[in-house]
């Protein structure tokens, strides 16, 4: 192969490697040595594992030589999010206050990770406590840059794990999506990023739940078809998670036309910026030029309803989780306001919250008896200075899903006149994860974004 290593998508090697043209040791190196350019200009890891990595590395190189391998992801060098358990490093949730956790098991996902061979690279750097303001920025582990403009942010909370797929350290990213945390640092880095339904990849050993059952683990890749063999490595039931019941595996599967959309633009008064507006009108035109039904609307739910009670859950749960800790001085500035707020809140305002969040999901349920999709931007703001903190609107359409449960994906659309790339939201109905997916492979086969990379 004439690409370099570390460019090759996971399904590219996935095949290579049962072809005999390539090994996860020699893979691993690339990456390795691609990390060591990038890394210094991008602080993309909170802990990079070299040692378990070449001996994950090493195990699948003697399982392809025995003509064994364990799944699909067997040698693929993927990242962790750091708010997510991987035995034996360090789990820091991008928090002074964590430096010296050590996880004790695998979370669910991780371990399903594992059984198929994957190569865990080691934990890439998160927002503090997973709430960040759209950067990674952490009195722990600095900034966080993203590859298209190091000046930029990639986006929170998932922004080490986009920024590393973007420049080449691992095609598969693992990250947790909360409010829009997969979405938007997908949409900043170019890159295919599913927030999976409530309880699609089942989740034990995990940390403390503080954004109640909002949080969802899910995948980041350069190609629709490396995140679906990412999803279908960890997606499925487990008896220990009682929201996983029911789910089944899926796949990628042909798109009937006539499939109706509906395209949201804006968000009641919440600004989107003209890049993102241009380039989002110009993706809905080309779903319509591939057979959808497009129709052009506003937000079929409450949206002041949901910006009333959204603040309530984070506030509410890191006050919840700092309650007995020493944090005066330890974290970011932004957190000691917000764990005020949450605890001025009663019971009764967090169940407010819960309640609300059940008329959004009745409101987009009813939405979805005529639409088979809603469509959105996935972020409303550009990436700006990666120091700092977005501009409210940059999240405006991503955490009503989360509330719902629902299932979304960004995708990427054309880039700015920059080059900067944007990306746009699609949503389904509860369980429609895999038809997300399809309709994410239809529009990459007919509008490539996999040859845009970036120039670091």
């Amino acid at each position: 192969m004439t690409e370099p290593l570390w460019t090759l998508s996971a399904t590219s090697l996935r095949d290579a490697y049962r072809a005999g043209t390539l090994r996860p040791g020699d893979v691993l190196e690339a990456v390795l040595e691609r990390n060591a350019v990038v890394d210094p200009r991008l602080n993309l890891f909170a802990t990079l594992d070299v040692e378990g990595a070449r001996a994950a590395a090493a195990e699948s190189d003697a399982r392809f030589e025995r003509g064994e391998p364990l799944g699909d992801l067997d040698g693929i060098p993927v990242t962790i999010k750091d708010n997510i358990h991987v035995k034996g490093l360090r789990c820091a949730w991008g928090s002074n206050l964590y430096l010296d956790q050590i996880s004790e098991e695998d979370e669910l996902p991780v371990a399903r990770l594992r059984a198929q061979g994957a190569v865990i690279l080691g934990k890439t750097n998160v927002s503090e406590f997973t709430l960040g303001r759209g950067n990674v920025s952490t009195l722990a582990f600095g900034t966080t840059r993203n590859p298209w403009n190091p000046e930029l942010t990639s986006g929170a909370s998932t922004g080490g794990g986009a920024a590393a797929t973007a420049a080449g350290v691992a095609p598969i990213a693992f990250g947790t999506d909360g409010g829009g945390s997969i979405r938007r640092p997908a949409a900043h880095n170019g890159l295919v990023g599913l927030k999976p339904s409530t309880g699609r990849v089942a989740r034990i050993n995990g940390l403390p739940p503080i954004l109640h059952d909002f949080e969802i683990i899910g995948p980041i890749a350069r190609t629709t078809a490396d995140l679906a063999m990412a999803l279908s490595a960890t997606e499925g039931p487990d008896a220990h998670d009682r929201l996983s019941f029911g789910f089944t595996k899926g796949k990628i599967e042909p798109v009937r036309k006539g499939l109706k959309v509906l395209y949201v633009p804006q968000l009641a008064d919440m600004k989107v910026e003209e890049p993102i507006r241009i380039s989002c009108a110009r993706a809905a035109e080309n779903l319509a030029t591939l057979g959808f039904e497009l129709d052009t609307g506003e937000a079929p739910f409450d949206v002041a309803l949901f910006e009333k009670h959204w603040p309530s859950i984070g506030g509410s749960g890191l006050a919840w989780l700092l309650k007995d800790t020493n944090w005066e001085g330890r974290i970011g500035a932004a957190y000691p306001p917000m764990i005020e707020k949450g605890k001025s809140l009663s019971a009764i305002d967090y169940v407010d919250a819960l309640m609300a969040f059940r008329t959004i999901y009745a409101q987009l349920a009813v939405a979805f008896e005529t639409y088979d999709f809603i469509m959105t931007p996935s972020a409303g703001a550009m990436p700006w200075k990666a120091e700092e903190f977005g501009p409210p609107y940059h999240r405006a359409f991503t955490g009503f899903v989360n509330s719902a449960g629902l299932p979304g994906i960004s995708i990427p659309c054309d880039p700015a006149e920059d080059g900067m790339p944007i990306g746009f939201q699609l949503i389904a109905p509860f369980g429609k994860d895999w038809d997300l997916v399809s309709v994410a492979a239809l529009y990459e086969q007919n509008h490539p974004w996999a040859d845009r990379r970036p120039q670091i």
